[in-house]
């Protein structure tokens, strides 16, 4: 997921917020259809209309879920409810833990240049003067014919030594070319949609600046765009820093679940995602989805499903990853989280007709719904559940789900680990003792999932760009 984001402005006023939610719900249906109808017909998220739409129907999601679950512990069949819940999303589960993930691509061959489609590595750079040389250096030796992928860094009015670094580094690397963008209006998909018009690749490569990557990696990458349905391609991420301490050790445990349930969604025709940082793109995939959506939180999620409702395909690749840094603080941790979950909450919000429409076809959405279910509807409901299981002196009604959740991750981590730790060594016991550690960490979602789904129910935002900060040297 992209380290630039768009946090909310925090002068506001509880009262008027909520005073003004309360106005808003009560025209709810009138302007969610004119906005989906609008989406439906162009896919273009960037109307305003749409994205005004979103703290409403964020607040009728959130009424339903805990009222729901109030009533789940009143009604005779709740208990019946949840078995059957439980049930349906255990046999999703175990078709996706017992899939055979499909295998890395050949290392593709570089001797006809004709063969060899034309790459576009893509950078957008705000005061990344700690990093940019390690960067540059990394993207512009790779094993891959210079004349057939070049380099655009967008120097998104860097205030630091960026612009003179890559002034410095243009003259020596022949690829790289420089784009200056003084208006900042868009944030990081801003800069991506700025710069596409002036580059020429088949394909587009996404970076975030802290990246570092193998010299093989395009030869890795390529070989899956031969599949005429394939429209992006996301690497694994891995943290470069993971030793530093507690936080970053939970991120690598992170990364390694979601490397797994990537791979393993993707094997039985489930949803693939994209991450920001090591992202492949097919250009006409992307010219079909209108480009980068700049009115929104997470470029790389709301991409990742337009992609999937324009029927293309997302593929991964699990080696070589690409490598960026950790946050290394539990506030740069909760800041950098709880924009990854309203991301990931604003593009349901802003696609949800077109999702239970089956324009994806009835595979992806299936698996979208389940772990809709595991990843969002399930923290939000924990709150209500827990305090009425306190006010009855009984167990919560949703334990079964909660345990069968519980189950699938710690699975996919320990396997995840173990994939990529390969044949080494006590990689199994180094596991197990990375899965505990990491079971822990990731406790601090439920926190986050509560936290996001209230705060965006209810608090206006104003979109406005900043950056996690890159300190190099790692």
């Amino acid at each position: 997921m992209p380290a630039n984001s768009w946090p909310e402005s925090d002068s506001y006023n509880e009262l008027d917020a909520i005073g003004s939610l309360l106005s808003d719900l009560s025209d709810l249906e009138e302007s969610d259809d004119s906005t989906q109808q609008s989406v439906v017909e162009t896919l273009d998220p960037t109307l305003p209309s749409c994205y005004q739409g979103r703290r409403r129907k964020a607040a009728v999601v959130l009424t339903i879920v805990w009222s729901g679950t109030l009533a789940l512990h009143l009604v005779s069949w709740g208990s019946w409810f949840v078995l059957g819940l439980t049930t349906m999303l255990g046999i999703h589960a175990l078709r996706v833990v017992c899939a055979r993930s499909r295998s890395e691509p050949e290392l593709m061959a570089v001797d006809d240049l004709a063969a060899c489609p034309y790459v576009s590595l893509l950078v957008a750079a705000k005061n990344e003067e700690a990093v940019i040389g390690n960067l540059v250096k990394n993207i512009c030796s790779q094993d891959y014919p210079k004349e057939r992928y070049e380099v655009w860094i967008i120097d998104d009015n860097s205030t630091d030594q960026t612009p003179v670094l890559l002034s410095k580094l243009a003259q020596e690397y022949d690829q790289l070319k420089v784009l200056r963008r003084e208006a900042t209006g868009g944030g990081k998909s801003g800069a991506l949609n700025q710069v596409l018009p002036l580059v020429r690749g088949e394909i587009l490569a996404v970076f975030d600046a802290d990246a570092q990557v193998t010299p093989d990696l395009l030869r890795r990458v390529l070989p899956l765009f031969a599949q005429p349905e394939v429209g992006a391609v996301q690497v694994r991420k891995a943290i470069a820093n993971a030793k530093e301490n507690f936080w970053t050790r939970g991120q690598m445990a992170e990364m390694a679940l979601d490397t797994y349930f990537q791979q393993q969604r993707i094997a039985v025709g489930g949803f693939g995602d994209l991450r920001g940082n090591g992202q492949f793109v097919r250009r006409q995939a992307l010219e079909d989805c209108g480009g980068w959506n700049e009115e929104t939180i997470t470029d790389d999620l709301d991409l990742a499903l337009r992609l999937h409702l324009e029927q293309w395909d997302i593929e991964f690749v699990s080696f070589p990853a690409v490598e960026e840094e950790g946050v290394t603080s539990a506030i740069a941790l909760w800041h950098q989280r709880n924009r990854w979950a309203e991301g990931q909450s604003q593009r349901y919000l802003d696609y949800w007709r077109l999702i239970a429409r089956n324009r994806m076809g009835t595979g992806k959405t299936f698996d979208l719904i389940m772990f809709l279910i595991i990843q969002h509807i399930l923290p939000i409901a924990s709150v209500p559940d827990l305090l009425m299981a306190i006010a009855r002196n009984r167990s919560p009604v949703l334990a079964p789900v909660t345990g069968l959740t519980l189950t699938m991750s710690v699975w996919a981590m320990f396997s995840g680990l173990k994939r990529i730790r390969g044949d080494e060594s006590n990689s199994t016991f180094l596991a197990l003792l990375q899965t505990l550690r990491g079971t822990i960490y990731m406790l601090h979602w439920l926190v986050v999932m509560v936290a996001t789904s209230a705060r965006v129910a209810v608090r206006p935002k104003q979109l406005k760009w900043v950056k996690t900060v890159h300190q190099g040297g790692k």
